[in-house]
């Protein structure tokens, strides 16, 4: 699968977010050559934005590559690292993926599943733009936050 590059601009908010922060920290953290040290936080964080023209390119069914399964595995290890921020407790995340690109997004607290996410087409995992990913975020940090002080007993287990 080729990728054609979306240009994030450099003064985008979203990369001096908490969340657009913990983004960059955790693709530097999977980065084992240091291949990411000499790009800005906007080259970093440029794949998880795929235009709908993009989506329009990728085929309807198409496997996904390891690049694509390792930027899903960075946002919701961020989401984690946020909600583990907020609440004090340790979230873990967990994504299971089939070969075809389907599969499913836990979050964990505890003994208390925070999120559950059902993952379709995964090869066109992206967002039309910084501010929608870290809104999709909020949202996802929203309600887990929300399910741990409701039940926060089963959280603490």
């Amino acid at each position: 699968m080729t990728e054609v590059a979306v240009s994030v601009a450099a003064d985008d908010p979203v990369l001096t977010t908490e969340f657009g922060v913990e983004m960059i920290r955790q693709m530097r953290a999977i980065d084992p050559y240091g291949s990411y040290d000499k790009l800005s936080p906007a080259e970093i964080l440029a794949p998880f934005v795929v235009t709908k023209e993009q989506k329009r390119e990728l085929p309807i069914i198409g496997d996904p590559d390891e690049l694509v399964v390792t930027r899903i595995q960075v946002f919701y290890n961020a989401i984690s690292a946020m909600i583990e921020k907020e609440c004090g407790r340790m979230a873990t995340p967990l994504v299971h993926l089939t070969h075809e690109g389907f599969g499913r997004a836990l979050l964990t607290v505890g003994k208390l599943v925070v999120m559950d996410r059902t993952l379709r087409d995964v090869h066109r995992f992206g967002f039309d733009s910084l501010s929608k990913m870290k809104d999709e975020a909020d949202k996802l940090l929203s309600v887990a936050l929300e399910m741990i002080g409701e039940h926060s007993t089963v959280a603490g287990l």
